[in-house]
């Protein structure tokens, strides 16, 4: 299974995208700002194609994708929120976002999981940003 996030919207605080599964569009993305820097919780992960496997979340008290070998990054999952105070550095998922406000809701965290779930091979997800030809709004 393929995952791709094309960020679509830029601000100093949050990055909004679109999420594809299989070239399809699923749902909408939220998560911090781009940086030159890491600063702890408030950086978006760097462009790029990471393996997603299903590990023990203590936090949420059950399996969630979780993206592997994100460089100097720990603990990156995709998971449900609605601003850029619930990413922490995490991919949030959702089916419905207000570009004005640049929040997100109607999560899409279950959905996602059970795709990811039901996957018969690896889960991979790509990163990028402005892709042409993704514009379902």
């Amino acid at each position: 299974m393929k995952i791709e996030v094309i960020r679509d919207i830029f601000t100093e605080k949050e990055t909004l995208g679109k999420m594809f599964i299989d070239g399809e569009f699923f749902c909408y993305t939220l998560e911090d700002a781009i940086r030159p820097q890491k600063i702890k919780h408030k950086t978006a992960i760097q462009k790029g194609c990471y393996e997603v496997v299903y590990v023990p979340s203590p936090k949420y008290g059950r399996l969630m994708p979780k993206l592997l070998d994100v460089p100097n990054f720990e603990g990156i999952l995709i998971h449900g929120g609605n601003t850029n105070r619930d990413t922490s550095g995490c991919i949030l998922v959702a089916f419905k976002r207000d570009t004005n406000s640049c929040v997100i809701w109607s999560s899409a965290s279950d959905a996602i999981n059970k795709k990811i779930a039901k996957a018969t091979d690896k889960v991979f997800i790509e990163i990028v940003e402005n892709k042409t030809g993704y514009n379902d709004d």
